[in-house]
C-alpha cells in the first residue's frame, strides 16, 4: 500500500485508495503538473517480479492507452518508478453498475436501453481498434451522476493484432459473464465481448444473472450447454425486439450473435420503434451445436482451466486474509472489541427490545420507480405514515433516470427494518433537471460564468463566451469589454441537459473620430481612455484661433488600437520679431 502523501514519478501525490483488486492497487492521486486529479492503478508489489503479471498490466496500458472515446476511461500515462508499474487514467466520479443494482434490483427499459447504447457505443469503438475487453461485467461499468457511462480496466484486453500479445486456453474475467467459447478454452473475439453485453442486458433488465450454480465450474458448463432463460416469461411486459437482442447476443454459436458491437448499437437504439416493438422472435440461422463446444474433450479442458482459476483465485484471497491478519496490532483489535459490542448492543436494541415490548417491526418495501400514489397506497396498507421533516409527504428531487412523477427513493431506505407506523418520506422524480435563465444584461460575464458554472454542472449544460458586433453607434456605452450585452437562451427561459448558455459580450470597434473641433485637453481625455498616445505638433497661424486642430495622423474613420501613437497638428500665434534689434540696411554714413 502507498500512504497517502507519497509521489510517485515525483509527479503524482496520493491522496487516499480508491480500490484494492487481486493484480492491483488504485488510488486517488493529484498530478502536480497538469493541476488535475488522477486514478493511479498500481501494479502490486508482491507481483511486480512476476513476469506474467507484468505482461499482462503493460498489455493494458498497450491496448487503451490509444482509444479516445467518451464511453472509456481515458489513459494518461504509463511508467515505472522505484521497481513499481502504474498506469494513470482518467478520475471518474461514480458508481459501478454492480452498485447501481445492488441499490436498485433491477432498471427500467429505458434506461437499459440508454446504458447498453453507451457501452455498445464504446466497445464498437475498442473493436474498430481490434481490441477486445475479454471482462464485460458490471463491475467495469462506471455510472457518472449525469447518466454518462464510462467503461474501465481493460486489463484482459487482447490486440486481435498483435500476436505477441495472444493468450489462449485461459479463463479470464468472471465466470456469470463468461462466453462459451472462452470457457472452451478456444479463445476470445469481438463476439465474445457481444455475448458478455448480452449477459448484461439481461442483468440490468431482471436484477438477477441468468446462470448461477455452487461453483464457478458448473456455471461455466451452463454457458457451454444451456440456453440463457426466455426473459419475457420472467418479464412479460418486454417487448419482444428487447429479448430479441439478448437471444442474438447470447447466441452458444458466435455466427449467431451480432458481427461486432456497432451492429448491437443500431439495433439498441432502434429496439423501441414502433415498427419493432412486436417483431418475429428471432431464430438462430446456424446450428448451436455446430461449434463442437459439447465436444467431451473441450468440455474436460474447459472444468480443469476453470478450477484452475477458482484454486488461483482462493489462493489468492488466503494470501491476502494472511497479509492482513499479520498486520493486526493490539489497537485494532480493541477497535474490533469495541465494534463488535456495539453490533451486539444494537442487536439488542433493534430486534430483543421490539419483542420484549411487544412492538412490530416490518420491512419498507421497494417503491422505487412506482407512481406517488401508487407508493403512498402501498405504503398506508402496511401501516406507515407518508411525512416528510418538512411536513409534506414527499420531497421532489430532479433524475435523469426516474421519470417525472415516480418515486426515486424512500427515507428510510427500501428493505430497512423499522416499527409499524414508522413515518416515511418518499423522494419524487422532477424529471431532468432544468435551469431558468435569469436577467445578466449588464453583468460581468465572468463572474456571472462563475456564477452559473454549479448550476450548469447539476443541469448537464455548457456555458460559451463570444463575442458580439454592436452598432458604432452604441459602442462608446461599452466601455466594459466584459459586461454582458446578449445571452442565449433569453432571461426566464429554460435550461436542459445538453444545452449550450452563450454569454455575448460585445466586440467593440473604436474609430478615431475627426479631432478637427476637438480641444487638446478633450484629446487628452480620449486617448487615456483608449490607451493611445498623442503627440502634439504646432504651426503659426494667424488666421485661426491658437489650439485649433488642423491635421490628425490617423484619418477619421481608421480603428483604434491600444498603444498606438497619433500625432496632432494644432495652431498657434506667429512670434513678433522686434525691430529695433535689428541693423539698418543702407549706405554707410561713416563721417570721416
Amino acid at each position: 500500500m502507498i500512504v497517502k502523501g507519497a509521489k510517485i514519478n515525483d509527479r503524482y501525490s496520493i491522496i487516499r485508495t480508491l480500490g484494492e483488486g487481486g493484480m492491483a492497487n488504485v488510488y486517488l492521486a493529484y498530478d502536480t503538473i497538469l493541476d488535475r486529479n488522477v486514478a493511479v492503478k498500481v501494479l502490486r508489489g508482491d507481483l511486480a517480479n512476476d513476469e506474467k503479471f507484468v505482461r499482462r498490466f503493460q498489455r493494458e496500458a498497450l491496448s487503451a492507452s490509444n482509444l479516445y472515446h467518451p464511453n472509456i476511461v481515458q489513459i494518461y500515462d504509463f511508467d515505472k518508478s522505484d521497481e513499481e508499474y502504474y498506469i494513470v487514467m482518467e478520475y471518474v466520479e461514480g458508481r459501478t453498475l454492480k452498485q447501481l443494482l445492488k441499490k436498485r434490483g433491477s432498471l427500467t427499459i429505458t434506461e437499459v436501453i440508454d446504458i447498453m447504447s453507451q457501452i455498445t457505443d464504446g466497445m464498437a469503438h475498442a473493436h474498430d481498434s481490434y481490441i477486445v475487453h475479454r471482462d464485460i461485467k458490471p463491475q467495469n461499468i462506471m455510472i457518472l451522476d449525469n447518466g454518462m457511462i464510462k467503461i474501465t480496466d481493460f486489463g484482459i484486453a487482447m490486440a486481435l493484432n498483435s500476436t505477441q500479445l495472444t493468450q489462449t486456453n485461459s479463463v479470464m474475467g468472471s465466470v456469470h459473464y463468461l462466453p462459451p467459447e472462452q470457457a472452451a478454452g478456444k479463445g476470445s473475439t469481438i463476439r465474445s465481448d457481444i455475448y458478455s453485453m448480452g449477459i448484461l442486458m439481461y442483468e440490468l433488465l431482471t436484477g438477477e444473472v441468468p446462470y448461477k450454480g455452487d461453483n464457478a465450474v458448473e456455471i461455466a458448463l451452463k454457458h457451454l450447454k444451456e440456453p440463457v432463460p426466455s426473459i419475457r416469461k420472467i418479464m412479460p411486459d418486454i417487448p419482444q425486439s428487447i429479448e430479441n437482442i439478448i437471444l442474438k447476443a447470447t447466441a452458444k454459436n458466435p455466427e449467431n450473435r451480432y458481427k461486432d458491437a456497432r451492429e448491437m448499437h443500431q439495433d439498441i437504439v432502434t429496439a423501441m420503434d414502433e415498427s419493432r416493438i412486436n417483431e418475429p422472435r428471432y431464430t438462430y440461422k446456424y446450428s448451436e451445436k455446430s461449434t463442437n463446444l459439447d465436444d467431451t474433450k473441450t468440455l474436460d479442458e474447459a472444468v480443469k482451466e476453470v478450477k484452475k482459476q477458482e484454486a488461483k483465485e482462493k489462493e489468492e484471497i488466503r494470501r491476502v486474509e494472511k497479509e492482513e491478519a499479520k498486520k493486526q496490532n493490539t489497537l485494532l483489535i480493541i477497535l474490533a472489541s469495541i465494534f463488535t459490542g456495539l453490533i451486539v448492543l444494537t442487536c439488542t436494541v433493534v430486534f430483543l427490545l421490539p419483542r420484549l415490548s411487544g412492538s412490530k417491526t416490518i420491512k419498507i418495501p421497494d417503491v422505487s420507480k412506482k407512481s406517488k400514489s401508487e407508493a403512498i397506497t402501498t405504503l398506508t396498507k402496511l401501516g406507515f405514515e407518508i411525512e416528510c421533516p418538512d411536513g409534506n409527504d414527499s420531497i421532489l428531487k430532479s433524475s435523469t433516470t426516474i421519470e417525472e412523477g415516480y418515486v426515486i427513493k424512500t427515507d428510510p431506505e427500501a428493505t430497512t427494518e423499522v416499527k409499524e407506523g414508522k413515518k416515511v418520506c418518499l423522494y419524487v422524480s422532477t424529471g431532468e433537471a432544468t435551469l431558468v435563465m435569469g436577467d445578466y444584461i449588464g453583468q460581468n460575464s465572468k463572474e456571472v460564468k462563475g456564477m452559473l458554472s454549479s448550476k450548469c454542472a447539476e443541469v448537464g449544460c455548457k456555458i460559451e463566451l463570444q463575442l458580439k458586433n454592436v452598432e458604432e453607434k452604441d459602442q462608446e456605452k461599452y466601455k466594459d469589454e466584459e459586461e454582458i450585452v446578449e445571452t442565449s437562451p433569453l432571461s426566464g427561459e429554460t435550461v436542459k441537459k445538453g444545452d449550450t448558455i452563450i454569454l455575448y459580450t460585445p466586440n467593440i470597434e473604436f474609430k478615431y473620430p475627426d479631432f478637427s473641433s476637438w480641444t487638446p485637453t478633450k484629446i487628452d481625455e480620449y486617448a487615456k481612455e483608449k490607451g493611445i498616445t498623442v503627440i502634439y505638433e504646432y504651426r503659426d497661424n494667424s488666421e485661426l484661433a491658437p489650439g485649433t486642430v488642423i491635421a490628425q495622423s490617423r484619418a477619421k474613420g481608421e480603428l483604434v488600437q491600444k498603444g498606438a501613437t497619433i500625432t496632432i497638428t494644432v495652431t498657434r500665434t506667429p512670434q513678433i520679431v522686434d525691430d529695433t534689434t535689428m541693423p539698418i540696411e543702407g549706405p554707410d554714413n561713416n563721417n570721416d
